[in-house]
């Protein structure tokens, strides 16, 4: 689904990214972790298309498309979907407007009909259930005013109304508690399928407790140096980074 070769991107002429190759089939959750510095957010940047990031080398494919040649809003219309590391907030945007607006805007792109306001709601109240939201959620300015759990509600509550097919996940699980970090999960594995695959970058082994990934990968110096399965996380855990990145150099 998703294949990156030799990606290398730099902002501000500082290479951060150095020559990342990767693959996520279809239906896989990859984590991705590392030191603080080492490209895992400009990654997920990268791929989603944000302003100020330029690619230097390497490609890019999503189900067999150009990702770099596309624009962010074709990117998402494609099937990518970004959650933010720290949410914005959007004062004097209602959650529920937001919500049907991006569904919607994603269903013109295709050529599928549109959800009228019944249908919508009916669509959200659901996925708010999942995830132990009350129905006010949907009435509030986005993210404005929400604590930190809130927000990482919300980023999944998303996702879970636009069901994309690539998640990228940009540690989503960042200031959670216990409580709020197994909603999240359950979030996240409740798209799992065969036509839906995530990358989830993470500093903690505690999300992947949850998720349960298919492969775990060492980012460190803007490239991949391990890959493994869920006992890597374990390893990290237990050991930190500094003997895995000496061992690479």
């Amino acid at each position: 689904m998703l294949h990156i070769e030799n990606l290398a991107a730099e902002i501000d002429g500082k290479l951060i990214l150095n020559g990342i190759s990767l693959t996520v089939p279809r239906g896989e959750v990859h984590a991705i972790m590392g030191p603080n510095g080492s490209g895992k957010s400009t990654l997920a940047y990268v791929l989603s298309g944000r302003d100020g990031y330029t690619v230097t080398g390497g490609t890019a494919t999503f189900n067999g498309q150009d990702l770099l040649a596309m624009e962010p809003e074709a990117r998402a219309a494609a099937g990518l979907f970004l959650a933010f590391q720290y949410p914005v907030e959007l004062p004097g945007v209602g959650n529920a407007n937001f919500l049907r607006t991006a569904r919607n805007a994603q269903h013109r792109l295709r050529g599928e009909p549109e959800l009228d306001a019944v249908q919508f709601l009916k669509l959200a109240r659901a996925e708010l259930k999942k995830l132990s939201m009350s129905d006010d959620m949907l009435r509030r300015n986005v993210n404005v005013g929400f604590s930190g759990g809130e927000k990482k509600r919300n980023e999944v509550l998303q996702m879970a109304i636009l069901r994309p097919e690539f998640a990228l996940l940009d540690e989503t699980d960042s200031g959670l508690d216990i409580d709020a970090l197994k909603i999240v999960a359950e979030g996240v594995n409740a798209l799992r399928g065969p036509n839906f695959s995530a990358l989830v970058i993470t500093h903690y082994q505690r999300l992947l407790d949850y998720i349960a990934p298919d492969c775990v990968h060492v980012l460190a110096g803007g490239r991949i140096i391990r890959s493994g399965g869920p006992e890597l996380a374990l390893e990290l855990e237990a050991n930190g980074y500094v003997g895995m990145v000496a061992d690479a150099a």
